[in-house]
């Protein structure tokens, strides 16, 4: 089924691509398939603004949700979101509700920008991939010089204004070896909202993986070893965003993040130019869906091309409908398929090898939220024993239960069970 009307939401780039930094993995460097590329500046019109915002506040007369990124969108300048509140109060009905995110390096933020974000509740995600040594390997301006120190200030300052905030960390090739550490390093800093995105980069020019791309055996050890630290023998002392997303399938809700959920589709990307797009990784000349200026919001939604875009992300892969996991991921972010030539999701085994190793401990969680909502957890469907598997699977292939077996050692055993 398609995203449900009210889940609409956009993510707006009023800069682009555009940065101020010059991080060696970022994805938006040197991108054939961008279709902006040739532009050395890139910044929103008030004309495209006051076009999003009117229609963007008409998608949801209970909510209205924008989501600020970039590149660095901070260097639209503090006027630009300014003008962004004043008409989302001219545009917004009696009783709406606005919620605002902006995705930052942070390095552009003072007391000024801090004042703003919090009398108008701006949710702000700041970069950080953890301590100096592993933060600053990949993150540095584009001079070379580190950024961390920096980052530290600025967290530091938003937490005295009372800004909300949370850390979004990549994991890359460097990070993903010393997930502990981190974790605790970002507690020990007081940092207890956090989201962990793998860093999966393909050469624009080879078509083969970068070299500060995580491999799927090392994102498997990190979602496994960060998952121990965060379950904390029930007791978890922090809000880690995939977690919690699958904590959320387990106890009968959609997952709140649209690689686990069952079709894409559940926001709409908006170019600094207004032209639309159907994700921020799909930014290309081939999904272009349309722009503000010519084309209603409301109706690049209900397009056929966004449905079906939305529908790809459905269609089965013999290998995932095997999968005894396949509820709770549904087959993965389709822009992890294909990598190399290989049809099977780059990140297959870590996923299968972390759920596998977190369903004891998920489960005994679930258990507690549904009693705690007056549930009785016999009533609530669980994950399959065991796989249904497909004839192709050999008995020397990896268990599609992700344990890290051969399938005849494992769910393959005669009378095998889970």
């Amino acid at each position: 089924m398609p995203p449900n009307a009210d889940q609409r939401s956009l993510l707006i780039k009023p800069v682009s691509g555009d940065c101020n930094l010059h991080c060696t993995y970022c994805f938006y460097h040197d991108r054939p398939t961008d279709p902006y590329k040739q532009e050395r500046r890139h910044r929103m019109s008030p004309e495209v603004l006051d076009a999003l915002i009117q229609q963007g506040m008409a998608l949801n007369r209970q909510v209205a949700t924008f989501g600020w990124q970039g590149g660095e969108p901070t260097l639209a300048g503090l006027d630009f979101f300014r003008e962004v509140v004043e008409l989302q109060k001219r545009h917004g009905t009696r009783g709406q509700v606005v919620s605002n995110g902006m995705q930052t390096n942070g390095l552009l933020l003072g007391a000024d920008w801090a004042r703003f974000l919090r009398e108008y509740r701006f949710l702000v995600g700041v970069s950080l991939d953890g301590p100096a040594s592993y933060h600053d390997h990949y993150r540095t301006f584009a001079n070379g010089n580190p950024t961390q120190e920096r980052v530290l200030e600025v967290l530091r300052m938003l937490a005295r204004y009372h800004v909300e905030f949370n850390i979004l960390s990549v994991v890359n090739r460097v990070t993903a070896d010393h997930g502990p550490e981190i974790y605790d390093y970002f507690l020990s800093q007081g940092f207890t909202y956090l989201q962990f995105i793998p860093c999966v980069e393909v050469d624009p020019v080879t078509g083969r993986l970068t070299d500060f791309s995580v491999e799927p055996e090392q994102f498997g050890d990190f979602l496994c070893a960060v998952f121990d630290k965060w379950y904390n023998h029930g007791d978890p002392q922090a809000s880690v965003r995939d977690f919690e997303a699958i904590l959320a399938v387990y106890v009968g809700q959609e997952a709140p993040l649209c690689c686990y959920q069952e079709q894409c589709g559940g926001y709409v990307v908006v170019e600094y130019n207004g032209d639309m797009y159907p994700c921020d990784f799909c930014v290309r000349k081939d999904l272009y869906l349309g722009n503000i200026q010519e084309t209603p919001l409301d109706a690049i939604f209900e397009s056929e091309a966004l449905q079906r875009f939305s529908a790809e992300k459905a269609v089965p892969r013999p290998e995932c409908q095997a999968c005894a996991w396949l509820p709770y991921c549904h087959q993965g972010c389709p822009r992890f398929v294909g990598i190399e030539g290989n049809r099977r999701h780059y990140l297959c085994r870590a996923y299968q090898r972390f759920l596998a190793h977190a369903h004891p401990a998920i489960m005994q969680l679930r258990d507690r939220v549904l009693r705690q909502r007056g549930i009785d957890p016999a009533q609530m469907p669980t994950a399959a024993n065991k796989p249904v598997l497909p004839r192709q699977v050999g008995r020397n292939d990896p268990c599609p239960c992700g344990s890290g077996k051969k399938y005849k050692a494992c769910c393959g055993r005669k009378g095998a069970s889970r």
